[in-house]
């Protein structure tokens, strides 16, 4: 991941280790999208939160992350459960690139993980960005999760690009290099802030 090569330690988890073999790659295609759904289809809330606490856990041994300094960043499902790691402690700040399913509580297996309403767990500082073309999180998705946001007291910014769904995507028609530059520098600029100081 880019973030690695700007000095910090990253780990990618695999959040269908339930059901997909060790170190399976779902394509980015029409076949691989039905898949990935399926699969989230079939994993509780419950398990995605485990997992997350055992991937925090992880980090905070890790000789080379220093005491509360953990940050979470995650694209499309992997940006509402990045959202969902915010709730823990001991994440000081947290990217959700075009987080699907906050607006609505769809996640998974369960028709309403209940995200916005935890929105006042959150304690670190939160950047939301999103496309303002993408269909999965609409303009009254972003209001819905814009007004949670306020009422909870979350430290937290909002950036919209002109863009589609998944546009830091570099394959397919809906990738916009230059968003993704951009956002790609506002998440830098925010861990290194919060983790660099």
């Amino acid at each position: 991941m880019r973030l690695a090569g700007y000095g910090f330690v990253v780990a990618a988890p695999e959040i269908y280790r339930r059901i997909e073999p060790p170190g399976t790659v779902i394509p980015f295609d029409d076949a691989g999208r039905t898949r990935g759904l399926g699969d989230a289809a079939k994993t509780p809330v419950a398990d995605f939160d485990a997992d997350c606490r055992s991937g925090l856990d992880w980090l905070g041994k890790h000789p080379k992350v220093a005491r509360g300094k953990i940050g979470a960043i995650g694209f499309c499902i992997g940006g509402h459960l990045a959202f969902r790691a915010a709730f823990q402690r001991d994440v000081k700040a947290t990217v959700c690139y075009y987080g699907t399913g906050i607006h609505d509580g769809k996640l998974g297996k369960d028709a309403d993980a209940g995200s916005l309403a935890q929105a006042k767990e959150i304690r670190g500082e939160l950047l939301m960005i999103f496309g303002t073309l993408d269909p999965h999180v609409p303009e009254a998705g972003r209001e819905a999760i814009d007004a949670a946001l306020r009422k909870s007291g979350a430290r937290y910014r909002t950036i919209l690009y002109p863009a589609e769904h998944a546009f830091t995507r570099d394959e397919g028609p809906r990738f916009d290099p230059e968003a993704t530059d951009q956002a790609f520098g506002e998440t830098v600029g925010l861990f290194r802030r919060v983790f660099q100081a």
